[in-house]
């Protein structure tokens, strides 16, 4: 399940958000010279996006793909760098975050794309938070234990 609070948390996480912005980076990068070629950024976005491989709709999927290569390729040199991934990996994950709305949203997700990775990061702060709240419980308990004769105390 996935809202749009799920998806800007795991934005707000800079530190989390900035690795996957370098994994996917790197990932997408084959050739490894820091650049995505058009044909680089359309092969990853679709895995990032999920999105299906459709023939009927293929030329506006390239249309789209074309839009925003030029939209973010702000140099203008023919290769998305890495600041300019970061900015179209952004925007791209507000305007889901947006799409998706309030309500949680049932999706299947593929391994490497970016909403499997929202899901992760939820998972992993759920875990921690379940993991903070235990600690804060047995600080209660200890709290709650008399310092001269060791029992617990009930209030």
């Amino acid at each position: 399940m996935v809202n749009s609070s799920t998806v800007m948390g795991f934005i707000q996480d800079t530190k989390k958000f900035n690795n996957c912005i370098n994994e996917c980076f790197e990932m997408l990068d084959i050739d490894g010279n820091g650049m995505l070629s058009r044909e680089l950024l359309y092969g990853g976005l679709h895995k990032l996006l999920s999105l299906e491989n459709n023939t009927n709709q293929e030329e506006e999927i390239n249309n789209l793909y074309e839009v925003i290569f030029k939209r973010f390729d702000k140099d203008e040199k023919g290769f998305i760098d890495r600041m300019e991934f970061e900015s179209l990996i952004k925007e791209l994950m507000l305007a889901m975050a947006r799409g998706i709305g309030d309500l949680p949203v049932l999706v299947a997700l593929e391994e490497h794309s970016l909403l499997m990775k929202v899901v992760q990061h939820e998972v992993a702060s759920l875990k921690e938070g379940s993991r903070e709240n235990k600690r804060k419980r047995e600080k209660n308990v200890l709290r709650d234990i008399c310092l001269c004769c060791h029992k617990l105390e009930t209030s």
